[in-house]
């Protein structure tokens, strides 16, 4: 890979100015790639989702306006295989990846009627975010060339680092700073998590019951959720817990 190449990366990440010239600079870097079209985006509903959530293309505006409308961010079946895989993948192998039912078929289908071809999709999954991918397509019967996916990969990436900078700073204040529990909040939540009650959990820790009921209700205070469920969901969300930590015997 080029010294140019590893400069563009760069500017990716770390000095694009803002959401048009992101959008330039990744039509320049796609057709390079040997793609037309490129999408940065968060898994969600976009018409209802948080101004924090990215969305850039270049799509045409017909089948962009008919994947909001249907909400089709939320069960796309390209964003659905991105949570299995950690590289790149091309569509085309998506059977590989996930079953793929009738409607997810009927929707590729319809892609390729809007003149969306094969692509390559570079999953980016960030603790504490949705999740969230950069793809590249071609037109519809244009190949893809299988080349040059390994420099696509780290465009993605670094595309999308770009994309999260500029997104956070339309944030008032910028990024929210991410909840970060004491040693013993965590242990208590793990053992909620592997689905201990608090008493059981006092015994395990050596504390008291109303020490463990506290600690867990901390941290739901921290995270700003009502139930241990959906504690116990933000922190393996956010890296706090593994299923690792959690399965664990």
């Amino acid at each position: 890979m080029g010294m140019d190449v590893m400069g563009q990366l760069a500017r990716l990440a770390e000095s694009v100015r803002g959401a048009d010239d992101l959008r330039a600079s990744m039509g320049e870097l796609s057709a390079s790639l040997g793609f037309e079209f490129f999408a940065l985006t968060h898994h969600v509903d976009i018409l209802n989702a948080a101004p924090s959530a990215i969305r850039l293309h270049n799509y045409p505006q017909s089948w962009a306006d008919f994947y909001d409308r249907n909400a089709l961010g939320l069960h796309d079946p390209v964003h659905r295989a991105s949570q299995v895989t950690g590289v790149g993948f091309r569509w085309s192998h998506l059977p590989r990846l996930i079953p793929l039912t009738p409607s997810d078929r009927r929707m590729l289908a319809m892609g390729s009627d809007q003149g969306i071809g094969d692509g390559f999709t570079v999953p980016v999954n960030i603790p504490g975010e949705a999740h969230g991918s950069c793809s590249f397509a071609n037109v519809a019967g244009a190949p893809v060339n299988e080349r040059r996916l390994a420099v696509a990969q780290l465009v993605g990436v670094f595309a999308f680092e770009g994309a999260r900078r500029i997104w956070s700073a339309r944030q008032p204040g910028g990024q929210a700073p991410q909840p970060v529990l004491t040693d013993r909040q965590r242990d208590c939540v793990l053992w909620a998590a592997r689905g201990k009650s608090d008493w059981e959990i006092s015994r395990i820790l050596g504390v008291s019951e109303e020490t463990v009921v506290q600690h867990v209700k901390q941290a739901r205070e921290r995270y700003g959720v009502q139930k241990r469920t959906l504690l116990v969901i933000r922190t393996l969300f956010d890296g706090t817990l593994s299923f690792d930590d959690v399965l664990k015997r």
